[in-house]
Formats: C-alpha cells, sequence, structure tokens
C-alpha cells in the first residue's frame, strides 16, 4: 500500500509541474564586485585589497619565521654542543706532521 501511495504522491507533483508551466528563469550573480576575465598570456589584474592581503599575509610569515629563528635557533641549528676546533690535533684536521718532507 506504502508504493502506490508513492506512486500517487509523484504523479501528484508531476501534474502541479506541468499546470504551472515555465517557471521565471533566475540568473545568479556570484558577487556585486567586479568580476576580472582571465586573460591568455597575461599576468591577471590583481585588485589594491588583493595585493594588500598578500603583502600582510608574506609579512605575517616572515615575522613568524624570523622571531623563533631569534628566540628558539635550536630548531635550525640543532640541539648539539659545538666542538672546539682549538682542541683538535693535526692528524684529524689532515695536517701533515712537520718532520715529513
Amino acid at each position: 500500500m506504502s508504493s502506490l501511495g508513492r506512486a500517487f504522491g509523484v504523479l501528484r507533483a508531476g501534474t502541479q509541474l506541468l499546470r504551472s508551466g515555465p517557471g521565471r528563469i533566475t540568473t545568479r550573480k556570484a558577487s556585486d564586485g567586479p568580476h576580472i576575465e582571465a586573460q591568455y598570456r597575461q599576468y591577471p589584474q590583481l585588485t589594491k585589497k588583493q595585493k594588500f592581503q598578500s603583502e600582510f599575509i608574506s609579512g605575517a610569515m616572515w615575522f613568524w619565521i624570523l622571531w623563533h629563528l631569534w628566540h628558539d635557533p635550536d630548531a635550525v641549528l640543532g640541539h648539539f654542543p659545538w666542538p672546539d676546533a682549538s682542541e683538535w690535533t693535526d692528524e684529524e684536521l689532515g695536517i701533515p706532521p712537520d718532520d715529513e718532507e
């Protein structure tokens, strides 16, 4: 019985659509701002807002990188003691002994 009810519901909706006729066709705009058309083999035309946003984001990125490089250099340079080169021997440095000629 439920399948018969569904069939009548579909038929009722179809007949209502046919009676109403073609509806009004509306166009939808993506935004109210200016739309920039793509141009072949040319740089895109950027707005002042886009330039400001890109400069702001890149500035914030470099601030973050340099801030952490200054305050936590071990993250870049490593977490080990630097060797003292004055304690190395001539052999470790690859310097031949003085008695060889």
